[in-house]
């Protein structure tokens, strides 16, 4: 049996290549987004057995703090948003100060309309790379951005 519209659109995963980033409130289109993803480090606490005999120490694995994320953005070197703008965001101040800014990563429909969003709150670049250069290549000129943030929600539409 053949299935209708509405049953592959409420069951199908939405494919990966339909996103928009936005940093503050400019839209930059990035052609990879990766880390967005919400982690704990672990601790280990050893306890002495409680009943004589016992075999021991008995391990606990327990959840710590929670780590900082760090997501890498990649996009094509092109004039309308290049490289410039995006070390001048890295660039230091007279305080020695990055500006913080949340990014939105916007997973979109075949319309373009925003399904669901993950929001990198108070993020601000560790890094930034401008793109490797080989004359024996015919490779786009890609450039990449670290950012490091406070932590990272998930929102839907």
């Amino acid at each position: 049996m053949a299935l209708t519209e509405q049953e592959i659109r409420a069951s199908y995963p939405f494919p990966v290549y339909n996103y928009r980033v936005e940093i503050g409130t400019t839209a930059v289109a990035f052609s990879e987004v990766s880390g967005l993803s919400i982690s704990y480090g672990t601790t280990v606490y050893k306890e002495s057995p409680t009943e004589p005999g016992a075999p021991g120490p008995r391990k606990r694995i327990m959840p710590a703090q929670i780590k900082d994320p760090t997501v890498t953005l990649k996009k094509g070197l092109v004039p309308s948003v290049s490289i410039k703008d995006l070390y001048q965001w890295i660039g230091r101040t007279s305080t020695n100060q990055i500006e913080k800014r949340d990014v939105y990563v916007h997973l979109c429909d075949e319309k373009g309309a925003t399904v669901i969003s993950w929001k990198i709150v108070n993020a601000f670049p560790t890094k930034v790379d401008a793109p490797s250069f080989s004359a024996s290549s015919d490779d786009a000129a890609i450039e990449s951005m670290e950012l490091i943030a406070d932590f990272i929600t998930v929102e839907e539409a």
